[in-house]
């Protein structure tokens, strides 16, 4: 029988059901594909979060829909993603090496250059749906800095683990490893 973690987020409660990732770790998984409602809760209270921020940078894929809806809030035209793989128009672009909790192996992170030109001096939010041991936010960070953007914020629905002890960072919720 499947085990689920209960979260509330901004007042709504959200049944995220307990995967493995290791014989010695479960995490309680949050996923925002095709959850209309929620994801359009979630990115009123980020959009909220980060006002003042001129654009927007996520990764692919999980924090697509959010970056979208949290710009169209924000009233922005354009959002950046950091790709996991490399797209034929993506050859004249930027890339960085990171590791996250969530991914078996260490993956690279691409930025089109038409991305690059849309972060270069502006203040960037990074947007994702879960931060935990940070090797994405990591990447996408030495994205924004490769790009000549500056950090305005960070920001994303979930914090899990120690990563809600975090200071530079800004969440809606936090759940644990299990």
């Amino acid at each position: 029988m499947q085990k689920f973690f209960t979260v509330d987020i901004c007042g709504e409660n959200v049944d995220l059901p307990i995967l493995p990732i290791s014989d010695k770790m479960n995490i309680a998984f949050f996923n925002l594909h095709g959850a209309q409602t929620l994801t359009e809760h979630c990115a009123k209270h980020i959009a909220e979060r980060i006002g003042g921020a001129e654009v927007i940078l996520t990764a692919e894929s999980k924090g697509l829909q959010l970056a979208h809806c949290v710009a169209r809030l924000l009233n922005h035209d354009f959002y950046a993603v950091a790709r996991k793989s490399q797209k034929l128009y993506m050859q004249d672009g930027i890339s960085v090496t990171v590791q996250s909790i969530t991914t078996k192996n260490i993956q690279t992170l691409y930025l089109s250059s038409h991305d690059v030109k849309l972060l270069k001096g502006k203040k960037v939010a990074i947007v994702d749906d879960v931060v935990s041991t940070g090797g994405s936010l990591l990447g996408m960070e030495e994205l924004v800095k490769k790009s000549g953007g500056e950090i305005f914020a960070k920001a994303f629905v979930l914090a899990e683990g120690e990563a809600k002890d975090r200071k530079d960072i800004v969440y809606l919720a936090s759940i644990p490893l299990l």
